[in-house]
C-alpha cells in the first residue's frame, strides 16, 4: 500500500483518539487515588475537545468525498458532521456522569478507557467505505458496550443484562456477517462503491442479493433495537448504570445511522425497492 493510498491525514482524529486511549490506560496505573478521578475526567474531556477540533479542521480541505487506506475509509460531509456530534455527545456524557460514577465507586480508568474505545469504534463505522471496516468498527463498539454494562460486578441485574446483550449482540453480528457474505457472493466485492456499481448494472434482481439484504436489515434492526428485534433493550437499559444507558441510547445511534446509509443508501441503492419496504415496516412497528 503506497503512502498516497494510506493518506493518514484523513484519519487523524481516529489516530489521536487511539493514542490518547493508550496514554490514559498507562496513566491510570500510576496515578494516586486522590488525583485519579479528576485527571481521568479532564483527560477524557480534553481528548474529546481536541478530537472535535481535528474533525472540524478536516472539513477545511477541498469539498467532496476523500478516500484513504485503498478506499476502505472515506471522509465526506456526513462523516464530519456525525463525528463532530459524536465528540460533543461523549463530552456531555463525561460531564453528566461524573457525580453518579463517583458516588458508586465506578469512576475508574476502565470506564473511560472503554468509553473511548467505544467512541473509536463509532468513528470507524461513520467513515467506513468497506464491509470489513464497517464490521471492525461495529465489533469494537459492541465489545466495549458489553463490558461497560457489566462494570457493576456486584450487581446480579447488571451481569444478567450484560449476558443478554452479549448473546443477542452476537446473534445480530452473525446475521450481519451472513448477509454480507451473501452480498459478496452476488457481487464479488466487499467494497461499497464496487457493490453499488455491480448492483446498478446487472445484479438488480439476483435472489442471493435479496436474501443478503434481508439478513443485513435484520442484523441492523437488532443493533438499533428496532421492533420486533428489541427484546434486549428493556433489560439492558435497566441493568446498566445510568451513564452507560445514556451512552447506549445516544451516541451509537449516530454511528448506526451512518452504518445504514453506507450499506443501504450507498452500496445497495439499486435494490432500494427491496429494502425500503422492510425499513418502512420496521419504522411503523417501532413508532
Amino acid at each position: 500500500m503506497t503512502a498516497s493510498a494510506l493518506n493518514l491525514s484523513l484519519a487523524l482524529p481516529e489516530i489521536f483518539l487511539l493514542v490518547m486511549v493508550s496514554l490514559i490506560m498507562l496513566a491510570d496505573l500510576f496515578l494516586s487515588p486522590g488525583k485519579r478521578e479528576s485527571r481521568l475526567v479532564n483527560a477524557t474531556l480534553a481528548t474529546m475537545f481536541v478530537m472535535f477540533l481535528l474533525v472540524i479542521y478536516s472539513d477545511s480541505a477541498p469539498a467532496g468525498p476523500r478516500l484513504a487506506f485503498n478506499g476502505m475509509f472515506v471522509l465526506d460531509g456526513m462523516a464530519v458532521l456525525l463525528k463532530a456530534a459524536l465528540a460533543l455527545s461523549v463530552a456531555f456524557l463525561v460531564v453528566y456522569s461524573r457525580s453518579y460514577l463517583s458516588a458508586r465507586s465506578l469512576l475508574t480508568g476502565e470506564f473511560y478507557t472503554l468509553l473511548l474505545f467505544a467512541t473509536f469504534g463509532m468513528m470507524i463505522m461513520i467513515s467506513a467505505n468497506h464491509f470489513v471496516t464497517l464490521y471492525m468498527g461495529l465489533e469494537i463498539l459492541a465489545l466495549s458496550l458489553y463490558t461497560m454494562v457489566a462494570l457493576q460486578r456486584d450487581s446480579a441485574v447488571a451481569t444478567e443484562a450484560a449476558m443478554k446483550y452479549f448473546i443477542l449482540g452476537a446473534l445480530a453480528s452473525g446475521l450481519l456477517l451472513y448477509g454480507m457474505s451473501m452480498v459478496y457472493g452476488a457481487t464479488g466485492s466487499l467494497d461499497i462503491a464496487k457493490i453499488a456499481k455491480v448492483v446498478g448494472s446487472s445484479h438488480g434482481n439476483d435472489p442471493l442479493l435479496t436474501f443478503g439484504i434481508v439478513f443485513l436489515v435484520a442484523g441492523l434492526a437488532f443493533k438499533l433495537g428496532v421492533v420486533p428485534f428489541h427484546m434486549w433493550v428493556p433489560d439492558v437499559y435497566q441493568g446498566a448504570a445510568t451513564p452507560v444507558t445514556l451512552l447506549i441510547g445516544s451516541a451509537p445511534k449516530l454511528a448506526a445511522f451512518a452504518f445504514v446509509l453506507r450499506i443501504l443508501a450507498d452500496g445497495l441503492a439499486g435494490m432500494a425497492n427491496d429494502w425500503q419496504g422492510m425499513l418502512i415496516i420496521l419504522a411503523v412497528l417501532s413508532m
